[in-house]
């Protein structure tokens, strides 16, 4: 998604933000609500009036329609939503009745509710390729046959950062009109609108627009969509931003965001997902896989057993997919007025141990409805982190390090979100690990430079039969070069001598799999990549 950042680098330094983000006027009531997905009182429900918080991220379907396997492997990493890139045909190749009807049933068929947004729009007024609001509204329009009837499952993302850096307080008029034309056309669909600034809002555009974009909607059935990159760098920019529509009770949810650093910052991840979680707002990551950036791709080459130190965070990082998605009542057939837990699961005993797992298994819950599924607790103290879950009494728990000791507990849920008690704990010490000597390959690349400075990738991969838990990776610069910051590792530096140990989503390298490390470094004139790369001691072939 970098190239929603164009024009960004000279326009940054001008503005300061707070200065320019008035206090946003409260929210009124909606009137009639949706059928299906709506807002009330300033937040997404579901028909059955249960909250709904997005956890998801976005795919590129228009570009690669031919991975629409991906729908099954997004679900399967905990997900409870899915952006869908579509085209109207004024910039990329226009997606069909029929190719968004089948978009929509895999997206039901994978219990996941679909965010379809136009792409043609990204950066109109700047991007001189890009189409207007009211021509993918029209582009809506001609699909109401297909969508109607699933505003329990779909949400109408009108256009993709509908507009760029050039006066961005031209993207309010037309976003109302956007909004009324489908109001008008019948479209009773909870509707999406992104922010101008490429979807970042640095102007603080949307942020003193956000009242009368809203009341716009006859329905109050509206949310509005920030995208959050390297001009959310700090924790204040985000927590101001986004407690600004929550006290004002305008819906809002992050709906693309980066965590990688980029040469115009590096946006502040941690607090985006641990506000978004604070708040109870959606967030949608950017993105699946297939960018021209691939820095920004969650998974591999749409493998999702080759996750990059990006796609880790997301999904199995703190306030991540795997630790705070809930599915959609919707695909349960909850009855809202369940609000009795699961019985408390009988204690787990622990078997087939080694180095980096173990099996579970314990005495099932009951519920007086049903008990939908297990998670399982990694604790430490009074934190708990999830590590798995299973629709049945078993589960095995992946990624541990060797000789590591872990207390490990159970909660049953059922499908209204009722959580039990937490079971009684036990405590686990994994199997020693061996590295295999001369087992890995390490991929260098520049992802990109400037004056003074430059940003690095290394792609590290375990070439052997054993998976490696926990790491150390030596090598050498020759001109200088000194690391700044990095994620997916944490650098120790004396002279031109790094060594990286791994992030806690990096410190294990399943056999056959890797891990990406990325950072941003100062260099000088030259800028000569290292030769030599050492895992534990252990030189590795380079690639």
């Amino acid at each position: 998604m970098v190239h929603v950042l164009r024009g960004l680098a000279t326009l940054l330094g001008l503005v300061v933000l707070g200065a320019l983000w008035p206090t946003v006027a409260h929210a009124q009531s909606p009137g009639a609500l949706a059928t299906g997905l709506h807002i009330s009182d300033g937040r997404l429900v579901e028909g059955n009036g249960n909250d709904f918080v997005m956890r998801g991220v976005n795919h590129a379907h228009t570009w690669y329609p031919g991975e629409t396997q991906s729908l099954a492997d997004i679900k399967a990493l905990g997900a409870n939503t899915v952006r869908v890139v579509l085209s109207d045909g004024h910039r990329w190749t226009k997606n069909s009745p029929d190719d968004v009807a089948s978009v929509v049933a895999q997206c039901k068929a994978n219990r996941l509710i679909c965010v379809l947004e136009v792409h043609d729009t990204t950066g109109y007024g700047e991007e001189a390729a890009a189409g207007t609001l009211d021509h993918a509204a029209d582009y809506w329009i001609g699909l109401k046959d297909v969508l109607a009837g699933q505003e329990n499952y779909v949400i109408v993302n009108i256009g993709n950062e509908p507009w760029g850096n050039t006066d961005p307080a031209g993207w309010t008029d037309p976003t109302i009109a956007a909004v009324k034309k489908l109001r008008t056309a019948g479209f009773e669909h909870t509707i999406m609108v992104d922010a101008p600034n490429w979807g970042q809002d640095w102007q603080g555009v949307m942020r003193a627009n956000a009242q009368s974009v809203y009341d716009a909607d006859t329905t109050g059935n509206l949310i509005f969509s920030i995208h959050m990159y390297s001009v959310f760098d700090t924790a204040q920019e985000i927590t101001d931003y986004l407690n600004a529509f929550v006290n004002a009770k305008l819906p809002i949810l992050i709906g693309e965001f980066g965590g990688p650093a980029d040469q115009w910052g590096d946006p502040d991840e941690d607090t985006m997902m641990a506000t978004a979680q604070q708040l109870k707002l959606g967030y949608l990551a950017w993105s699946w896989s297939g960018n021209t950036d691939p820095i920004l791709d969650l998974s591999i080459g749409f493998d999702p057993t080759q996750l990059s130190s990006w796609g880790q965070r997301i999904f199995n990082g703190a306030n991540g997919i795997a630790q705070t998605s809930k599915e959609a009542t919707i695909y349960g057939g909850t009855n809202p007025g369940d609000t009795q837990a699961p019985t408390t699961p009988g204690t787990p005993t622990a078997s087939e141990v080694t180095a980096t797992s173990v099996t579970l298994g314990w005495s099932a819950a009951t519920d007086n409805v049903g008990v939908a599924g297990y998670d399982v607790v990694r604790v430490s103290g009074t934190s708990e982190t999830k590590v798995a879950a299973s629709t049945t009494n078993s589960a095995t728990v992946t990624g541990l390090t060797a000789d590591t000791a872990y207390t490990l507990a159970v909660y049953a849920r059922d499908a209204a979100g009722n959580r039990s008690a937490r079971s009684a704990t036990v405590n686990v010490t994994t199997k020693g690990g061996s590295t295999p000597g001369g087992t890995c390959s390490v991929g260098y690349r520049v992802v990109g430079e400037w004056q003074g400075g430059f940003q690095g990738e290394i792609a590290l991969r375990n070439t052997g039969t054993t998976a490696i838990s926990g790491w150390t990776l030596g090598f050498s610069f020759a001109n200088g070069q000194t690391i700044n910051n990095m994620w997916g590792g944490n650098p120790t530096q004396n002279g031109g001598t790094v060594s990286v140990t791994p992030a806690s989503y990096t410190s294990t390298i399943p056999a056959g799999g890797s891990v990406t490390v990325g950072f941003i470094a100062g260099k000088g004139a030259t800028n000569t990549a290292p030769t030599t790369f050492a895992l534990n001691g252990t030189t590795c072939s380079t690639t």
